[in-house]
């Protein structure tokens, strides 16, 4: 399911988007500095139902770490996937904050 997902970076609107079967997946986000804070999360019942949050997340992070950025997540939905992955994801958070 993951090489099938392509996120757009609505840079007007300020969100990571996913598009699939017409429904519409967005992460809101916001830039200071070298630095991300990925604000809000909405994603249709119909995706989260086939499993997609998890992809969705996956690719901004991917996203992100390809920018050579700093990820600061303060969406409940993100910090929670923060949390559940810390190990793999640490390296994103800037120095000082621990999730």
């Amino acid at each position: 399911m993951t090489e099938d997902v392509a996120i757009t970076d609505n840079e007007f609107l300020r969100q990571f988007e996913l598009e699939i079967e017409g429904k519409m997946a967005r992460i809101e986000y916001a830039l200071q500095d070298r630095k991300i804070f990925l604000t809000k999360y909405e994603m249709p019942q119909e995706l989260e139902e086939q499993g997609y949050r998890e992809v969705f997340i996956e690719a901004v992070f991917k996203e992100v770490k390809d920018r050579e950025i700093s990820l600061v997540p303060t969406s409940p939905e993100i910090v929670g996937f923060m949390r559940k992955n810390r190990r793999k994801y640490k390296s994103l958070l800037p120095v000082g904050i621990n999730i």
